[in-house]
């Protein structure tokens, strides 16, 4: 989707026999790389469904994920589910790593807030 220089991206379930383009089974999400920091909206509790019926991503939706926690989330439910741990543990690493993931997003957001200002106080003061 999008247009030149404008990308912007849907994250659909689709079958690997179908055109890249093409037919797909559901959409679970949107990524807009250009926007800063880049904005992604996904269904978590569609893609880990997926990704537990064996869906296949590709390496950049790989990295979607594993960047909202999708992929750990299901590491931990595969963890319950096999016995090694019990599901109050699990919500509880879940829980922690969102609240450190949370951080640091936060800390990279101001970072990236601060140097767009001292870039723009660089420009402002050359001319």
């Amino acid at each position: 989707m999008g247009r030149k220089k404008a990308p912007f991206y849907h994250i659909v379930i689709a079958d690997s026999r179908s055109p890249r383009d093409g037919r797909f089974i559901e959409k679970i999400g949107t990524y807009n790389p250009t926007t800063i920091p880049a904005s992604i909206d996904i269904s978590s509790d569609s893609a880990l469904t997926w990704l537990e019926k064996g869906a296949q991503p590709t390496d950049t939706v790989r990295k979607i994920l594993s960047f909202k926690g999708i992929l750990f989330h299901k590491h931990l439910l595969r963890g319950v589910k096999k016995g090694v741990l019990t599901q109050e543990q699990a919500d509880v690493k879940w829980t922690q790593w969102q609240n450190d993931h949370s951080l640091k997003l936060n800390a990279a957001r101001e970072k990236g807030r601060a140097g767009l200002k001292k870039k723009k106080n660089k420009k402002a003061a050359g001319k």
